[in-house]
């Protein structure tokens, strides 16, 4: 496509970006759009909509987001740092006024509206605080001086206490648990990660006494027999289970049709209905090919930074997947998480392109930023042989 010898921007993208990272990231959202077809249609009908209501939006976000995508993978390091920052500080700001000017749904404030759009801050929060965060560590780890990942917790911080606010504690989990996963990169002892683990433990209890919401999700995946609302659930795991191993067929799956959010939260057990579980493993399998190939390519960068930025980006990839994947299957209580690319949104969909565009960058073979010093400190966490 072009020549090695070229040296326009273009060219010196072309050779230097992973092309199966990106061909897998594209794949992904073409997956999504494909189960839009699929999955939205009879949600649309529930709500006296045209049938391809959603469809259509869906697709109006999938642009933006494939430009997001690559506009962001062509950014070197400092860019990347500096746009990260940008959507950091702007996204909380925003994620503190929804507590004020925000449209409250069911009794949370998690959306704010701009010219008739509605927005979502948290969803623009994650990458950008995984990326200033791994920054922060990085300069800590090479600098002894630079109290980096005590402002690290302390952004960390401001963010959970407005999460929590709203509240989202889905959200919250995941914020910590990016956190979690720069310490555990770090290099800290396991018995910090004990101690760690007990704290979350004690943090979901008080969740669980404090949020009314919370604390009836909790008793109703526990005691599904007790009264509790298990219709959506009850519903996909329907469709899960009569799709069998090649599905029933475009359209043909009749508990899809009974899924409120088939779109969105539960279109994985859409998709089965659909197309089948051996399609929902291929799915699964290409997920599992974008956090590992991403980690591979941030193994073999030499920029210390750009090995915790793009590492923690790829795990927050698979946790917020495996969180969304897990309430499909019933294996953990219902949470609002969407699954990247695929369940229907436009803040997140363009959040998670500005997030795995980011990863690009960072995973590319040429970057034009080298930090080398401060290696041997991290070498114990996550270097790569040499």
């Amino acid at each position: 496509m072009f020549s090695r010898a070229e040296k326009t921007p273009l060219a010196e993208w072309w050779w230097s970006i992973d092309r199966e990272l990106l061909g897998a990231l594209i794949l992904l959202m073409t997956c999504g759009m494909v189960l839009s077809f699929a999955a939205s249609p009879p949600v649309a009908e529930r709500l006296e909509l045209s049938p391809w209501h959603f469809i259509i939006r869906h697709a109006l976000f999938t642009i933006p987001a494939l430009g997001v995508l690559v506009a962001t993978s062509f950014m070197n390091h400092r860019q990347a740092r500096i746009s990260a920052l940008i959507a950091l500080v702007v996204s909380l700001v925003l994620l503190w006024a929804t507590l004020r000017f925000g449209t409250e749904v069911k009794g949370a404030r998690r959306w704010i509206s701009f010219a008739g759009q509605s927005l979502q801050p948290s969803e623009f929060v994650k990458p950008g605080f995984a990326v200033i965060a791994a920054w922060l560590f990085s300069e800590s780890m090479i600098h002894k001086n630079v109290p980096g990942k005590i402002l690290a917790t302390l952004v960390m911080g401001a963010i959970v206490a407005g999460l929590l606010l709203q509240p989202d504690i889905g959200q919250t989990a995941l914020v910590l648990a990016t956190w979690a996963v720069l310490l555990f990169l770090s290099g800290i002892s396991w018995f910090i990660i004990f101690g760690l683990a007990g704290v979350a433990g004690v943090l979901l209890f008080g969740a669980y006494v404090f949020f009314p919401h919370f604390s009836r999700r909790i008793d109703t995946f526990l005691n599904p027999e007790g009264g509790g609302n298990t219709y959506q659930i009850d519903r996909a795991l329907q469709s899960l289970l009569e799709g069998g191993w090649f599905g029933r067929g475009p359209g043909e799956s009749v508990a899809k049709k009974l899924i409120p959010d088939a779109h969105a939260d539960y279109v994985f057990s859409a998709a089965a209905g659909e197309f089948g579980i051996l399609f929902c493993l291929v799915l699964v399998g290409l997920i599992a090919f974008i956090v590992l190939r991403a980690m591979i390519g941030a193994q073999r960068q030499t920029s210390l930074f750009a090995r915790l930025a793009a590492s923690t980006l790829a795990i927050q990839f698979a946790m917020q997947s495996g969180i969304n994947l897990a309430v499909n299957l019933n294996l953990i209580p219902p949470k609002g998480m969407t699954l990247p690319f695929v369940s229907y949104g436009g803040t997140s969909m363009i959040a998670v392109a500005f997030g795995m565009g980011l990863m690009l960058a960072l995973t590319r073979s040429k970057p034009e930023e080298r930090l080398t010093t401060g290696l041997p400190a991290y070498r114990s966490a996550l270097a790569p042989a040499e």
